[in-house]
């Protein structure tokens, strides 16, 4: 019997760059199910699930999600690893695979491309290929797909170890860099690198060739927001293209990729003044 995937989308409304954005609307829905809805469209995925926070604040994405039939979980609004660790535990999830609301592009080949290389080949003990598979590492490691297409995926045994001993703050509010924390990845072909990390995981990140790392996706301020918008506009409000699409529309309309050109990716090491240690 294969591994229970769980996808879980991380979503609270107290960005502190642009506030209440996962409830924000793109093309007449919510961020946040535009990108449920997208996460849910990948084929080895058995479920998903919103994990957002207990905070007062947080009220309208549980509210909505219960009004929308949208699986959800509450947790710690700072220690990110902890909503995870609680929300892959009630969903007896096997393999877990981390998206942000904040990723509407997020696209579901992608997320089936991760964890089909994470499970590798089925054996007769059910292990995995990998502990942690990845599309994308922050510095000093290279991102070669847009910003916004991020997908993470670990197995669960992997993620418990991160929650039982992740102590610094980057570790709690990141989720999963305690897994790839002091890995040495080599190109096995230049669309896979592999490696094992400093704690003992087998990691294994996609490239893509060419390098698209330097095109922004995501949002995370009103520029940001903007460019999304118009890229569902001409996708006329549909939200199951693929990021193939978006490549293909901001190549032939170069000026919007200028909307949000200036916008400055935040690094592993930012984290919120609040978050706090477990």
């Amino acid at each position: 019997m294969r591994p229970k995937v769980v996808a879980i989308i991380q979503a609270r409304m107290a960005s502190s760059r642009l506030p209440d954005k996962v409830l924000l609307d793109i093309t007449g829905e919510p961020m946040l199910r535009h990108v449920w809805l997208r996460t849910a469209r990948a084929s080895r995925v058995h479920d998903v699930l919103v994990a957002t926070t207990e905070d007062s604040s947080d009220d309208r994405v549980a509210a909505y999600c219960s009004e929308h039939g949208m699986g959800y979980t509450r947790g710690s609004q700072f220690d990110v690893l902890d909503r995870y660790y609680q929300a892959a535990g009630i969903s007896g999830a096997n393999v877990v695979v981390r998206i942000t609301a904040d990723c509407p592009a997020i696209d579901p080949a992608l997320i089936d491309d991760a964890v089909e290389l994470l499970l590798g080949t089925p054996t007769a003990d059910d292990s995995t290929e990998y502990d942690f598979v990845a599309n994308r590492l922050p510095p000093p490691f290279r991102r070669t797909f847009p910003i916004g297409l991020d997908v993470e995926v670990c197995t669960f045994a992997a993620l418990e170890q991160a929650w039982q001993h992740g102590r610094e703050p980057e570790h709690r509010e990141h989720v999963m860099p305690y897994l790839y924390e002091g890995v040495q990845l080599a190109a096995v072909m230049p669309e896979l690198s592999v490696g094992r990390s400093a704690h003992g995981f087998r990691i294994a990140q996609r490239n893509h060739v060419p390098d698209l790392g330097g095109l922004r996706w995501t949002v995370d301020t009103a520029d940001d927001l903007e460019f999304m918008r118009q890229v569902y506009s001409r996708m006329g409000g549909r939200d199951d293209f693929s990021w193939n699409e978006v490549l293909e529309l901001v190549e032939h309309e170069p000026a919007l990729a200028e909307i949000n050109a200036g916008v400055r990716h935040k690094t592993l090491n930012e984290v919120d003044e609040r978050a706090t240690k477990r």
